[in-house]
């Protein structure tokens, strides 16, 4: 199961999330979130428990519990949603009609 864990202390690593959780049972991975452009935390986690009903107790019981002075949200993981590809924006994105991006649209004057 997929476990959802957020509402972190900056400082908690993906080893500290492995500790918390492996009291429950077997932790296949764990991972805090990074920011990609600091490379510090999100606040933020995910946790994936090889056996539901350890992941479920594991949820229970740590939903609310204090770490670093902060109160901690698990709850099971929703699936990742499907979002568009791309954006607009940059030259000629979006529905502009092609007059370039960037905001600056030149004019003739003459």
């Amino acid at each position: 199961m997929n476990i959802y864990v957020s509402n972190l202390s900056f400082a908690v690593q993906d080893e500290d999330l492995r500790d918390y959780f492996s009291e429950y049972g077997e932790v296949t991975s764990s991972k805090v979130i990074m920011d990609k452009f600091t490379n510090k935390s999100k606040g933020f986690a995910f946790v994936e428990m090889s056996d539901d009903a350890s992941a479920t107790k594991a949820i229970a019981e740590l939903n609310g519990a204090m770490v670093d002075g902060r109160a901690l949200r698990v709850s099971e993981a929703r699936p990742r949603e499907e979002r568009p590809a791309g954006g607009s924006g940059g030259y000629g994105g979006g529905n502009r009609g092609g007059n370039g991006g960037g905001g600056y649209q030149k004019t003739n004057r003459w």
